[in-house]
């Protein structure tokens, strides 16, 4: 899939630029980028989900607590519908992506996808274990897919392998990864050989979906003082061009290993200067809707990108009423419309930001899905994904509008599901 841009679009964009990403740390200085933990690394392999027998597979609808057959979803599905036969509890689990902590793969991890019915999981923290003890790991998870949990679909399996400070996964059989403002001194060709390479042990170890490559577009001047990119050197260079002809090197690369890169964070947190992870009201008052950093994703969109990645920052110039993971406005005017994107949006962290706290944390997912975000990531506090769940199914079965949004979504993440190998 390449999606192309508008006509307005075209009329408006004929800058170059790019953005993405988010960090912070200890007082005083930035910390881990979102997605990764300040614990420390794990030192042997990762601890397996508390056991628990993979259920029967079955067609039956779902049950509610009352015991009655859940409703499948629209009466107008056919039975050739991607979506027929359905529960809207199994559609709502394809929306929403749980942390599984890899120094501590927490029961509730396991469960979301048993029992709330949640289709995708994200390796979340530092692991030194390396890929076979990886691998170990996600098939325990995998294990729990049947047609009662997500309809038989397999998981989306996430990391954050970008290089650098942000590389979740490492040990045996995964190599180190630079910094990607040494990514970006390489030739293309180069960039992208070796990012097939990192693919490939990403695919070795069961992950189908790199949350990388960053796209945000930093200021040389201000890099140090922007927390979540600049100064923890995730940006590939400092101008649009750069940062197009590397990210795009390196997610050709992931792509020919088969894991679908993610390119982030809409429309940027190259100018922020606090992280969303740990900061409220962030808020971005320079970006435009035709600036360079807008535009540097809507080259990566061009390029053949399948899944972009929302930012939690507000941004004044574009819409200063909602975070951008919230905002119509920018998912759907700016990123589906003149960008004309038509791939998975997926969120930041919604579950532990404290950009977001302002929120429950099921009116987060309410409020993304209904901005037009098809996938909702609760990395940091799996414990919030069940409360995310409830909230989505409780708004589609009282608003037959934002239930069609939901199979809207739910068919853009199977569609990219199904384009994966394997």
């Amino acid at each position: 899939m390449t999606p192309r841009r508008g006509a307005a679009r075209l009329a408006a964009l004929l800058a170059a630029g790019a953005l993405l990403a988010a960090c912070s740390g200890p007082a005083g200085e930035p910390s881990p980028a979102p997605g990764t933990s300040s614990a420390p690394p794990a030192t042997s392999a990762p601890p397996s989900p508390t056991p628990s027998p993979t259920p029967t597979a079955t067609t039956s609808p779902t049950p509610t607590a009352s015991g009655s057959p859940e409703p499948t979803g629209e009466a107008t599905e056919k039975p050739d519908d991607v979506l027929a036969g359905w529960t809207l509890r199994q559609k709502v689990g394809q929306l929403v992506m749980v942390g599984v902590s890899l120094s501590d793969p927490a029961a509730v991890s396991a469960d979301a996808i048993r029992d709330d019915h949640v289709g995708n999981v994200f390796l979340h923290g530092r692991s030194t274990a390396g890929v076979e003890a990886t691998r170990d790991l996600v098939d325990r998870y995998t294990a729990l897919v049947s047609a009662r949990s997500t309809h038989g679909t397999p998981l989306l399996v996430a990391t954050d392998q970008e290089g650098g400070k942000v590389q979740v996964l490492r040990g045996p059989g995964f190599s180190d990864m630079p910094e990607a403002t040494e990514q970006a001194t390489w030739k293309p060709a180069t960039l992208r050989e070796r990012a097939r390479g990192w693919g490939d042990e990403l695919s070795d170890a069961g992950v189908n979906l790199n949350l990388a490559p960053v796209m945000d577009l930093v200021d040389e001047a201000d890099a140090a003082d922007n927390p979540p990119i600049g100064y923890f050197h995730r940006n590939y260079g400092y101008t649009p061009k750069s940062v197009v002809r590397s990210a795009d090197a390196f997610a050709a690369g992931q792509r020919a290993a088969g894991v679908e890169p993610v390119i982030k964070h809409f429309p940027g947190l190259g100018r922020v200067t606090s992280n969303t992870d740990t900061t409220a009201h962030v808020t971005d008052d320079v970006t435009t809707r035709d600036d360079p950093s807008v535009d540097v994703f809507a080259q990566g969109i061009d390029a053949g990108t399948r899944f972009v990645m929302m930012s939690t920052a507000v941004y004044d110039e574009i819409d200063p009423d909602a975070p951008a993971a919230f905002s119509p406005v920018v998912v759907g005017d700016l990123l589906r419309g003149e960008l004309g994107f038509d791939g998975v949006v997926m969120t930041d962290d919604l579950s532990a930001a404290v950009q977001v706290q302002g929120w429950s944390p099921g009116r987060r997912a309410v409020e993304a899905v209904d901005a037009g975000v098809d996938l909702v990531l609760a990395s940091a506090d799996p414990s919030v994904a069940p409360a995310m769940a409830d909230a989505l199914v409780a708004k589609a079965r009282k608003d037959p509008a934002f239930a069609k949004k939901v199979d809207a979504s739910a068919r853009r993440v199977l569609a990219a599901k199904a384009d994966l190998p394997g």
